[in-house]
């Protein structure tokens, strides 16, 4: 009897998950999903179900250096900072397999994408404008994935030595 009541209670403290106040956790029972775990001390049923927890802040993505044509063939360099938080949990972790990697992937091709558009003087006079377009794209796609893009700033852009 004694050995049955400290099996029942190892299986309860080992059920027994913590979700912090800037998470949610995404519930998982037999693999499919089941809820959102909000904040505080949550159950888990061990073997039935599991849970992935997902961090809510605002993180920095630094959009390493990307190499871009101007509409007036000036290849440049450019490199953004992309802030983002996680809008709704269960599409961040069913929708997309890796959100942080797709955000930045997608911020660095469509950075490249709309530098391609821009003559040099608009690049360097219109810099606010051109993140803006640049977030106002990654916020549209990330939507799906639950991603909410908060801003873009365009950190350096660099020419080439000859000029």
């Amino acid at each position: 009897m004694t050995i049955v009541i400290i099996i029942a209670v190892f299986i309860i403290l080992i059920s027994i998950k913590q979700i912090n106040q800037y998470q949610k956790g995404v519930r998982f029972t037999l693999g499919k999903f089941t809820g959102i775990m909000e904040p505080g001390w949550r159950l888990i049923i061990p073997i039935f179900q599991s849970y992935r927890k997902v961090d809510m802040r605002v993180r920095a993505v630094d959009v390493p250096d990307q190499e871009a044509i101007t509409k007036d063939n000036i290849s440049v360099t450019v490199n953004a900072v992309i802030y983002y938080k996680i809008a709704d949990a269960e599409k961040a972790i069913i929708e997309v397999e890796d959100f942080f990697f797709a955000v930045s992937q997608l911020a660095q091709t469509t950075m490249r994408n709309i530098v391609g558009e821009v003559n040099l003087d608009e690049l360097l006079s219109n810099r606010d404008e051109i993140a803006e377009k640049i977030k106002t794209i990654v916020d549209k796609a990330t939507d799906a994935w639950g991603v909410k893009v908060d801003s873009v700033e365009l950190k350096d852009v660099t020419l080439p030595e000859e000029m």
